[in-house]
């Protein structure tokens, strides 16, 4: 695919169809994954899943989106991304219509698995399409801070979306109101995204394939399940992968990759990123409903207000890292991040809380926002074009896995105190002295060449 050089402030036309065919596919997935949270006794009453198994409509969609992103990323280099993007959009529309029309939780459950593997397949596809149409420096910078603000914004826009539709509807039009997007996204697709091409196609690393979605997938049902074996098994399974792929004659990820210090920190710092802002989350709706006693809706509007904080991030966070560098932006955003936390620890039991509470979660999101697009600029640049799709795919997945596990894991911390009040705060405390840890070690690795 050839590269497009763009100057920073204006797009054509025709690029501008092609910026709201990738990023509105990307942000209708951000929005699958949060849409039913609020929604999960309706949806458990309407298929008949217990409360006890509730939990599982959010796994059976992350273990997918987690486990196989790497490889889709790395199969879309070799067979084509926008193939791989459009059979991804497929799959989500006929997954969202299974679940639609679900009447058991078997099938609303491999709906949710289904959804999960979609994107998996189309969020690396789509990423890597905006990488190597837009050249890298300011028109790349710019696009991956849209695409930042679109992500983000659908967490926030998928717990108001889900909130209302479940009021005015049922819990159903969840699922079918992405048919006719995403329909509408594989129809306009052949006419503006060019299929990538494919210099010398190696064939693929199947036994490395295997076993890192293995070891991915046990590693994240680890965390969720809190199974000793599934992380014995996740750690044999990786361990196995990496062996293979030093011996590997057309490997997965290349060593050398990995090997890349802006890959390598620019992925762990992502980690961190992920791993933290959506577990504050968590335990800050687990504050406004639980202490404070909003409703579902109020909540939403909650985070709905500062959540535009990350609009103007992913619009400012290209020219500044224009000025000052990715790795300089994804420092600061981190610091940003954990310092609005800081506020958090003092929450009490009362509605005036939420004068301390609106302005930190502002200012929390711009600077998680901001540090989104620099982890991914970070982590995609310098790479030739051929493995665009294997760079996305670890970003995404590193996204995934991140989101995956920092709830559980945070949530477990709360659940060490007797006092619901008390856990959250320490569970928030311990989100701040993590994400501060990281841009400790960030800074003294990742260190500007």
């Amino acid at each position: 695919m050839s590269v497009v050089a763009l100057p920073p402030a204006h797009f054509t036309p025709r690029q501008r169809a092609v910026l709201a065919v990738l990023l509105g596919a990307g942000f209708l997935l951000s929005i699958d994954f949060s849409i039913l949270n609020v929604a999960l006794p309706q949806v458990g009453a309407g298929v008949g899943l217990d409360l006890t198994s509730l939990p599982w409509v959010s796994t059976a969609f992350v273990l997918p989106a987690a486990g196989f992103t790497l490889v889709c990323g790395r199969l879309a280099d070799l067979f084509g991304r926008r193939r791989m993007f459009r059979s991804g959009m497929a799959l989500l529309a006929a997954a969202s219509l299974l679940g639609g029309v679900a009447t058991t939780p078997e099938l609303l459950l491999t709906a949710r698995a289904l959804q999960g593997f979609a994107t998996a397949m189309t969020l690396p596809a789509a990423l890597s399409l905006l990488t190597t149409t837009f050249a890298e420096g300011r028109a790349r910078d710019r696009v991956l801070g849209l695409n930042g603000a679109l992500l983000s914004g659908g967490f926030t826009v998928g717990a108001l979306v889900g909130g209302a539709l479940v009021g005015l509807l049922s819990w159903r039009a969840a699922f079918f109101m992405n048919v006719p997007v995403a329909v509408a996204i594989l129809v306009a697709t052949p006419f503006l995204v060019t299929e990538s091409t494919v210099p010398g196609r190696a064939r693929p690393d199947l036994p490395g394939a295997l076993t890192v979605s293995g070891g991915l997938l046990a590693l994240v049902y680890a965390v969720i399940d809190k199974s000793v074996l599934a992380a014995v098994a996740g750690i044999v399974l990786l361990t196995a992968f990496w062996l293979i792929e030093r011996r590997s004659p057309a490997p997965l990820v290349p060593p050398r990759i990995l090997a890349r210090r802006t890959v390598k920190w620019g992925n762990f710092a992502g980690l961190v990123l992920f791993a933290m802002e959506p577990a504050v989350i968590f335990l800050t709706t687990l504050y406004l409903q639980r202490i404070l006693g909003l409703s579902p809706w109020a909540t939403g509007l909650v985070f709905g207000v500062p959540g535009l904080a990350s609009v103007a991030a992913g619009v400012l966070a290209g020219r500044v890292i224009g000025r000052f560098g990715s790795r300089v932006l994804l420092a600061a955003g981190l610091t940003v991040q954990a310092l609005a936390t800081l506020p958090l620890l003092f929450l009490g039991p009362g509605r005036g809380a939420l004068l301390i509470l609106l302005p930190a979660l502002f200012v929390g999101f711009f600077g998680h926002v901001a540090a989104i697009v620099a982890y991914t600029v970070t982590a995609t640049s310098g790479l030739p074009d051929e493995e665009q799709g294997l760079a996305t795919g670890l970003t995404s997945m590193t996204q995934q896995v991140g989101i995956t596990v920092g709830i559980p894991v945070l949530s477990a911390v709360a659940a060490t105190q007797a006092v619901e009040l008390t856990g959250i705060h320490l569970a928030l405390g311990v989100a701040v002295a993590i994400t501060l840890a990281g841009v400790v070690l960030l800074t003294t690795k990742l260190k500007e060449s």
